[in-house]
């Protein structure tokens, strides 16, 4: 199964950006799409592959928030 996590870019240097995922800010490769900082993207294995307009961002988001809190019985 493959996952692919929607993120929000918070700043770009070259091919490479750090993307908030919630709270949580790890680096992506940006090399496959032209985008810039604060665009929504879906990252997957360590690359940005679709760019997310950003109320279907926020509403993934909303989804995965009620998977986890569904999860962890919350």
């Amino acid at each position: 199964m493959c996952l692919a996590v929607p993120g929000r870019i918070v700043s770009i240097q070259g091919d490479e950006a750090m993307v908030d995922f919630g709270g949580v800010t790890r680096k992506a490769n940006v090399s496959l799409v032209e985008v810039g900082k604060g665009d929504y993207v879906i990252v997957h294995a360590g690359y940005a592959i679709q760019i997310l307009d950003e109320e279907d961002a926020k509403k993934s988001l909303e989804t995965w928030d009620e998977i986890l809190r569904f999860e962890t019985g919350m």
